[in-house]
C-alpha cells in the first residue's frame, strides 16, 4: 500500500480513537446499569470464567493488561468476592486465580449490557461489513503480532 494512502487514512490513529471511544461508551453503560464493576473488571472475570484457575501472568497476557494494572484489578475483584486465589509454591509464592459464584453471577448479569453496547456499536452496519472489518482487523493484528515482542 502506498505511503500516501496509509498516511491519509491514519489507520493507527483511527484504531486508537475507536478503542478509546469504545472503552468510554462501555464504561458509561456499565455505570448507568449500576453493576459496580468496570468493563476492565468484566474482561478479567470473563477470561476467568472461560479459563478458570489461571496465574496472574496468564491472565495479563490474555487480556492485554500490564502486570501492575492486572494486580490492581484482581485486588479489587478479590475484595468484592468475585475472584478467589490460592498460593502455590514453586520456589516462590505464586497466586492462582479462580472466579467465584458471585463473579459468575455478575458476569451473567452484565451480558445484556454487553450485548446492548455491541448492538449500539454496530448499528447500521451489515453482517457482511462486520465480517469484512473483522477479517481486516485479524490481518492487522497478525501483522502487529508478527513484528512485536509482548512482555508483561
Amino acid at each position: 500500500m502506498k505511503q500516501e494512502i496509509l498516511l491519509k487514512h491514519k489507520i493507527g490513529m483511527r484504531l486508537s480513537r475507536i478503542g478509546l471511544l469504545s472503552k468510554v461508551f462501555a464504561t458509561q453503560a456499565f455505570a448507568k446499569d449500576g453493576c459496580g464493576i468496570t468493563p476492565e473488571q468484566f474482561t478479567v472475570l470473563s477470561a476467568l470464567k472461560e479459563n478458570d484457575g489461571m496465574y496472574l501472568r496468564q491472565l495479563a497476557n490474555i487480556t492485554f493488561k500490564d502486570r501492575p494494572n492486572m494486580t490492581r484489578i484482581v485486588s479489587i475483584l478479590e475484595s468484592n468476592g468475585y475472584v478467589a486465589s490460592t498460593l502455590e509454591s514453586e520456589g516462590r509464592q505464586v497466586k492462582k486465580l479462580y472466579i467465584t459464584e458471585k463473579g459468575k453471577e455478575i458476569c451473567d448479569k452484565m451480558l445484556p449490557t454487553i450485548l446492548k453496547v455491541w448492538q449500539e456499536t454496530v448499528k447500521g452496519i451489515s453482517e457482511e461489513e462486520i465480517d469484512s472489518v473483522l477479517r481486516t482487523l485479524d490481518k492487522i493484528e497478525k501483522n502487529l503480532r508478527d513484528n512485536t515482542i509482548l512482555q508483561n
